[in-house]
């Protein structure tokens, strides 16, 4: 999400939780990968705040405040002009020395399938009528982010993270990706990291968020993505916070740890399509439009294994949160 009230820390603005103090993410490093240096009034890292952390109800109507326009009549969130993804794609990087979730390669990168429900997931949830929502967001000259959401393929680097990965780390672990041919850099790509247990990925997971999205301009250090922005979400284990990061404490696929993945992922990824730099779609509080229903599931089923589930993607079945509707009046819905 992008809150009210960011604090500015070596050229970024970071975000504070509720009463807490801002992510430490990069270091007062002029030289420190990030966003151009005359870039003005940066945009805050966007993130998905704990269950512990309830959302303020959701704006539906009345008047806006700041720069940008509604669309249409009172859609409860406002366009500021910025960049959407017309076209997004998704890639998944595994950051572990070995196998973070069931199937998944412990080492390796490839464009199919990577054998894991998160890459299932990943490469299917664009077909989905719940991806569907984030065609309701337009940009500037009028083009929609696409009822579709492509899937780059997977690097699983088999090396081992530090303890608390701040945002440089996470940058410098994509630049080498994309300067040794791990990954394939895509002006419409969004690159989620994935970190296994006791990782605490960007410093505040587990009490200021549950997971985030950002950007930045690649160094001349990183190959074809060189002086390009580069979008990724930061996404940590929540298995290790399942009571303020977890929907439940299982899911629908039986696999506990990446079921309880799903609904993050999807708040990071539709945030990242329609927001992508911080300077597009958001309300007058700085929520991003999955901001504006997180951990607000609507209308549930029962599967198999007695867990909840809400949407299909592939035939499989999946429990995420709703997202918000850019049309008249607003709303969270899923489809």
């Amino acid at each position: 999400m992008r809150k009210a009230g960011a604090v500015a820390i070596g050229g970024l603005a970071l975000l504070a939780a509720c009463g807490e103090s801002p992510v430490a993410t990069q270091p007062n490093d002029p030289s420190a990968p990030g966003p151009v240096a005359e870039q003005q009034d940066a945009p805050p890292i966007a993130v998905m705040r704990t269950r512990n952390d309830i959302p303020l109800a959701p704006e539906r109507e009345g008047a806006h405040t700041g720069a940008g326009k509604a669309a249409g009549t009172s859609s409860g969130i406002i366009y500021h002009n910025g960049p959407i993804l017309p076209t997004p794609k998704t890639a998944a990087i595994y950051w572990s020395a070995t196998a973070i979730y069931a199937g998944a390669p412990a080492s390796g990168s490839g464009t199919g399938a990577d054998g894991s429900l998160i890459g299932f997931f990943m490469s299917n949830l664009g077909s989905s009528n719940y991806w569907g929502i984030n065609n309701t967001y337009t940009n500037s000259s009028g083009g929609r982010v696409a009822k579709s959401l492509g899937f780059l393929g997977y690097w699983a680097t088999g090396t081992t993270p530090p303890a608390k990965p701040t945002d440089a780390n996470m940058q410098a672990l994509l630049n080498q990706g994309f300067s040794t041919g791990k990954l394939v850099w895509d002006p419409q790509g969004i690159y989620a990291i994935f970190t296994g247990h006791g990782i605490n990925l960007g410093g505040g997971f587990g009490t200021q968020y549950c997971a985030y999205h950002y950007w930045y301009t690649a160094p001349a250090t990183a190959g074809a993505a060189a002086g390009k922005v580069v979008k990724y979400a930061a996404m940590p284990y929540n298995a290790d916070f399942p009571s303020g990061c977890m929907g439940q404490t299982n899911g629908p696929n039986g696999d506990a740890a990446a079921d309880g993945e799903m609904n993050t992922l999807a708040h990071e990824l539709e945030e990242a399509a329609t927001d992508p730099e911080g300077t597009a779609w958001y309300d007058r509080r700085g929520n991003e439009n999955a901001d504006k229903c997180a951990w607000n599931f609507g209308t549930t089923q029962t599967a198999a294994n007695g867990t909840r589930w809400n949407i299909l993607a592939g035939g499989k079945q999946f429990y995420v949160q709703q997202n918000w509707k850019n049309v008249a009046g607003g709303g969270c819905f899923l489809q």
